[in-house]
């Protein structure tokens, strides 16, 4: 009797651990980043998009706060993507120069603790949907990073069998995987969007009731060669980039009516952004385009909601980066994590929750060009330039001059006021030389 005693005990104490646990995984949210490619900071309603509409980014940005000054730590793919995943600027993870290819050897580095792997290690499932580019070689591949699902493909879509004539390359045509398997190449990339948004739906559909999920949704639209559905082509307005634009939208409405269907959709956090300027998009107003440390290379649309916790219908101007979401996350999970320290963004989710009320206050964001130089630094309303690897005509124009710009008023990085604030200019040159110093050590 005492055995069977004993063992009732045990069995009930089991149902009240498991009932806490999913308590406790029930009260995280799931997370959604929903990342795409070249897009640029007016390439939504909200932001100013002339030539289509886009009501499920513009409802996004109704249903949370609107970031004026988000940006991307990087100008170009590879490198943003690893800042997004490790919340380390590219230069400290070794892929802060260009882009990988398919004749790459090199990835993110597998000791590297990415932001799927704090989510897992914290009771969450974790998906990858849609371009990768950190290393197409198995080792660095999405279920190698902390990923419990890929679908998708390894690298820019620009890549499908494409000839590098310099190094007399052929490449394959355009692999694409669920998790290790190869399961297409070369397909229609007509239908990318498509997939990737029936994808991300029918998870969410069969995701695990007692589980909160990390979903990290990136699309390879609007990066050229550009391609829409039959569905929208010739919706908009503008051609084929808009119809590309109001596809990634639809996707967009896609994913919260399946969210709401669920009903977590109150418990979801989404964030919404580009992995940098746009290559033929708008960064209008703006200065520059992607690969360019100018404001149009960096500066993004970014829109972040969490309808238990964050309020509604707020436009802020604090400067915030994808640099950011990994410490925020982790506060947001209440992770055992012992690593700030190596860390370059800040947790703000205190603001998140509060912005009317808390204020980030003067941060500063460093501007790495796409040959791996430091060429800029923001701090406060101010941006000083040290060098122009691209976006600035040597033979035209001579020599590049340090230039400082107020943000704040100059926007669009037309009033060089260095020789107005020669102190200001000494110290953020030291700044900059500072922050770069610690790479070469």
């Amino acid at each position: 009797m005492k055995t069977l005693t004993f063992a009732l005990n045990v069995f009930l104490l089991g149902i009240l651990l498991n009932a806490c646990q999913e308590k406790v995984n029930n009260d995280k949210p799931n997370i959604i980043i929903f990342f795409t490619d070249d897009q640029g900071y007016a390439d939504t309603g909200s932001y100013g998009a002339v030539g289509f509409e886009t009501p499920n980014f513009d409802a996004l940005a109704n249903d949370g706060i609107k970031f004026t000054d988000f940006y991307v730590p990087a100008t170009v793919c590879t490198p943003s993507r690893a800042g997004l995943l490790t919340g380390k600027y590219p230069k400290r993870v070794n892929l802060h120069k260009g882009v990988l290819s398919p004749f790459s050897e090199e990835g993110l580095d597998p000791k590297e603790y990415t932001l799927a792997e704090l989510l897992k290690d914290n009771g969450y499932t974790t998906s990858c949907i849609g371009k990768w580019h950190l290393g197409h070689k198995e080792k660095y591949m999405p279920n190698n990073q902390g990923f419990d699902e890929f679908y998708g493909v390894p690298y820019s879509n620009d890549m499908d069998n494409y000839y590098y004539s310099h190094i007399d390359y052929q490449s394959p045509p355009l692999p694409f995987y669920r998790n290790k398997k190869l399961i297409d190449k070369g397909l229609d990339q007509r239908y990318l969007t498509k997939m990737y948004t029936e994808e991300a739906v029918q998870q969410i559909k069969n995701r695990k009731k007692d589980q909160p999920f990390f979903m990290y949704l990136a699309h390879n639209m609007p990066h050229t060669p550009l391609y829409a559905s039959e569905q929208f082509l010739g919706k908009s307005k503008l051609g084929l980039y808009g119809d590309v634009i109001m596809e990634l939208d639809w996707s967009a409405g896609e994913i919260v009516k399946a969210l709401k269907e669920a009903g977590i959709y109150e418990n979801t956090i989404i964030v919404f952004t580009s992995d940098n300027g746009p290559e033929i998009g708008s960064a209008n107003p703006l200065k520059g385009h992607k690969a360019q440390t100018w404001e149009g290379g960096q500066r993004v649309p970014g829109i972040i909601t969490w309808p238990n916790k964050i309020p509604s219908g707020i436009v802020s101007s604090e400067m915030v980066t994808t640099l950011d979401l990994f410490p925020t996350f982790v506060s947001i999970c209440n992770a055992n994590f012992n690593e700030s320290k190596d860390l370059d963004g800040d947790n703000i989710l205190e603001f998140l929750m509060y912005p009317k009320a808390i204020s980030l206050g003067e941060r500063s964001l460093y501007f790495y060009g796409r040959n791996g130089e430091l060429e800029a630094v923001r701090h406060g309303k101010w941006k000083l330039h040290i060098l122009k690897s691209l976006g600035w005509n040597l033979e035209k124009e001579g020599e590049f001059q340090v230039a400082l710009y107020n943000l704040e008023n100059d926007i669009e990085e037309q009033v060089n006021v260095a020789n107005k604030n020669p102190e200001l200019v000494k110290k953020l040159k030291q700044q900059i030389l500072d922050f770069d110093v610690q790479f070469s050590n």
